[in-house]
């Protein structure tokens, strides 16, 4: 079984789910990047920046002067983003070098969680920014928040997403490491550390069924190739994806923010 990052953005699922993340995350990511203070003349690198909707609003906000560089591995949903301060690059964070002490400001989301070495890449983004720059990482912890009928009748559990998590695992993924972000920032050496979790309702038919529907499908193959789920119960837990009764909460999206230390005078 192949190792390392999941969702390849050639596969067809993958313009549902650069529709569904933002719908669900944005809002949240643009309140954390509003109270950091990003502005006027920021320079900022957005990694893995999927669909474009975080590279677009950080060049938005920081105007003329600023600059955004925009990366990811497949830059296909990033082509349209057309603005004279923002830069797109096809990247490969584990193994392409970053400019060094360039950036106000580094954001990434559900990116770490796919690295192989993603404690070696969170330690080489410290060298990235500039003095009193900031990291802000925002990562999936899968593990701390289940589905629960005792606590809500309603919210389900899917015997398809048992065995994608198990999937997940076999390939390399951290299925908790959201939660870990804030430690991890202060073994790098960052200050002023902080976090927060953030748990929507994900429901049938919605962005949350959109969603996990692309992530069962992009895995469908690995998924049954297990023999822990048949074709036909496979099929009927996608069916209740679209199903408005259809209720659980999602994964814990843990965002941490750090910066580097001011320059000695």
């Amino acid at each position: 079984m192949k190792k390392g990052y999941v969702f390849d953005n050639a596969e067809q699922q993958a313009q549902q789910r650069m529709a569904a993340l933002p719908a669900l995350y944005d809002p949240g990511t643009i309140r954390h990047l509003t109270q950091l203070g990003v502005g006027e003349g920021w320079r900022c690198l957005e990694i893995g920046a999927g669909g474009g909707t975080i590279a677009r609003w950080l060049g938005e906000r920081v105007g003329p002067t600023g600059r955004v560089l925009a990366t990811d591995l497949d830059t296909r949903f990033l082509e349209n983003l057309r603005l004279p301060n923002v830069e797109v690059r096809k990247h490969n964070i584990e193994s392409d070098p970053l400019p060094q002490n360039a950036f106000d400001l580094i954001h990434l989301r559900l990116v770490l969680v796919h690295l192989l070495s993603r404690d070696r890449v969170l330690q080489s983004l410290v060298g990235a920014l500039r003095p009193d720059g900031w990291l802000l990482a925002e990562e999936f912890d899968s593990l701390s928040m289940t589905p629960d009928a005792s606590v809500n009748p309603a919210e389900t559990s899917l015997e398809a997403d048992v065995v994608f998590r198990e999937v997940m695992v076999a390939r390399g993924l951290d299925l908790r490491y959201g939660r870990l972000l804030p430690s991890r920032f202060r073994q790098i050496g960052l200050v002023d550390v902080e976090a927060e979790g953030r748990v929507p309702l994900w429901r049938g038919g919605g962005y949350g069924g959109i969603l996990m529907r692309a992530n069962l499908e992009q895995l469908r193959e690995d998924i049954l190739a297990t023999g822990r789920i048949t074709q036909d119960q496979f099929e009927r837990d996608l069916a209740r994806l679209d199903d408005e009764e259809f209720v659980r909460p999602s994964s814990v999206m843990w965002a941490a923010w750090g910066r580097t230390r001011a320059a000695r005078a």
